[in-house]
């Protein structure tokens, strides 16, 4: 094997930019694995760990940009080049058949902050960590709100920014804040939701797309989705654009009904926001997964779910049991059973997500019946092959150790498909779990991927039942009823939410044959 590095000094680039590039050289024919970033001194130590770090690499400063790829000879050189023209084209497609439609409005562009004043009242900024906290800065000064798409800012400088933003009547959503919908634009990944009266605030993107999908679906709308960064509701940083977006969203007229949502926040930072909640004047809806106060305040209703959330929103009540859609349930009993592994137990679950928060609400509806769920250990090196746990297992594969050298599988779904086939391969499986997410920043056929691999195992005399569910609307770009058409067509049983998706893995778990 190869692996190779290029510098280029002083220069950074938009890190969507960045991942969609290395996205494309990820999947070219004998290229193992690739990645793009700024060479400081936590992405080194990542680099190292994945097998991507050359001496010459060693030795770049965080003003440079990195480029790094394993795999074989010739590939591996022509893999570079490439990077290197769509670098200088700044266009983050380097393949030419990358396809598909328009994944985002045509954004505002300005050389400068300072061009962007008058033109818009919000600044997106997606640069590398280091430089990140400099231009949120600079748009904070020139009175404009702040959209940070940007990760690895430190902890310090979040809290400082958004001190700042207080001081101004300004908000900072993020760091790492990947969603948003301001005005009806959408910001980040975000999908095509009709304009309404609920207002969502969230410290998770994912589980923002996947309550304003399901408002969608139940005939609802959205005023405006306020992401706040994953670190807000921590107790380093207080939950400071949340108690921000929660006042802002208090006095807009346009909305009536506020919804919380968070992966597990500190209690503390959770019970005060909970308490100016019960001060807003309008009913208020906390999803905080993993957390649940014994007495909420008046006029705060919590949700424990996903689910539970967008239809506690829209008035109604989440039911006791998940529905699905697609193949039926029947065929499953008349599988062959998998054998027996590790503890005399059955069939194991594998549930592959791609967003973090569907990982974390998973663990939490199936660690009780399940017992124990596996960490999965470090990712392969480059060329190496996916091995699963003895035990059930439920990953979020965009988490930072997955995306080593290999792109977010938000943007390049072919990322998920080797633990997929992984997953499939193995008699020891009973059920696979998968997301599939639509809208603005997602792959333009982000289900084609998955309904390939499991084409592939279609004439295998065992066969894992495949539950999988769709954050997406009609109005989505990528086209929800040809989405959905593929996976039921490739064999996928369809929930619809993340919610009954686990739900459902867990009947499924517990029936006969699938579980000893």
């Amino acid at each position: 094997m190869t692996i190779r590095c290029l510098i280029r000094p002083s220069a950074y680039f938009d890190s969507v930019v960045l991942m969609r590039i290395a996205g494309e050289l990820g999947g070219r024919p004998g290229v193992d694995a690739a990645s793009l970033v700024m060479a400081t001194e936590a992405n080194k130590q990542v680099l190292a760990g994945a097998g991507l770090l050359t001496e010459e690499a060693k030795g770049a400063t965080a003003n440079d940009l990195v480029l790094a790829v394993a795999g074989q000879g010739a590939a591996v050189d022509d893999a570079l080049r490439t990077a290197l023209k769509a670098l200088e084209r700044g266009s983050g497609e380097p393949g030419t058949g990358a396809g598909g439609p328009p994944q985002s409005p045509p954004p505002v562009r300005a050389r400068t902050l300072a061009g962007l004043r008058g033109a818009a009242d919000l600044a997106v900024i997606s640069t590398p960590g280091r430089y990140a906290a400099a231009e949120a800065l600079k748009a904070l000064r020139l009175g404009l709100h702040v959209f940070l798409f940007s990760d690895n800012v430190p902890v310090e400088q979040e809290v400082f920014l958004k001190e700042e933003a207080q001081r101004r009547g300004l908000l900072v959503m993020g760091p790492d804040c990947g969603t948003a919908i301001i005005g009806g634009v959408p910001l980040g990944f975000a999908n095509a939701v009709r304009r309404g009266d609920i207002g969502l605030i969230g410290a998770s993107g994912t589980g923002l797309q996947q309550v304003s999908v399901l408002i969608d679906a139940e005939g609802g709308g959205v005023s405006q989705v306020i992401g706040v960064g994953s670190r807000d509701l921590s107790g380093a940083v207080g939950g400071r654009s949340a108690f921000a977006a929660l006042d802002a969203l208090a006095a807009d007229p346009g909305t009536r009904v506020i919804v919380l949502i968070s992966k597990p926040p500190a209690p503390e930072v959770a019970d005060r926001i909970m308490a100016r909640a019960a001060r807003a004047g309008k009913p208020v809806i906390a999803c905080f997964l993993g957390y649940q106060p014994p007495d909420p305040p008046p006029g705060v209703r919590t949700a424990a779910t996903l689910e539970a959330a967008a239809l506690a929103a829209v008035g109604k009540d989440a039911g006791d049991g998940p529905e699905a859609s697609g193949p039926s349930l029947t065929p499953l009993a008349a599988r062959p059973a998998p054998p027996p592994c590790g503890g005399g137990g059955g069939g194991l679950l594998r549930a592959l997500y791609t967003g973090g928060t569907f990982a974390c609400e998973s663990r939490l509806l199936l660690l009780p019946q399940l017992g124990t769920l596996a960490v999965h250990p470090a990712p392969p090196a480059p060329g190496e092959g996916i091995t699963l746990p003895d035990a059930h297992v439920v990953l979020d594969l965009g988490d930072d150790r997955f995306t080593v050298g290999r792109p977010h599988p938000m943007i390049y779904p072919e990322a998920r498909t080797e633990f997929l086939r992984a997953a499939m391969a193995d008699q020891r499986s009973a059920v696979v779990v998968l997301d599939i997410v639509l809208g603005y920043g997602a792959a333009p056929d982000p289900a084609g991927p998955v309904a390939s691999v499991l084409a592939e195992a279609a004439g295998r005399p065992y066969r894992p039942a495949v539950v999988a569910f769709i954050v997406g609307t009609a109005a989505d770009p990528q086209g929800l009823a040809r989405q959905e058409r593929m996976l039921r067509d490739a064999g996928a049983v369809l929930a619809p939410s993340s919610t009954a998706a686990a739900r459902l893995a867990g009947q499924l778990l517990a029936a006969p044959g699938a579980v000893g």
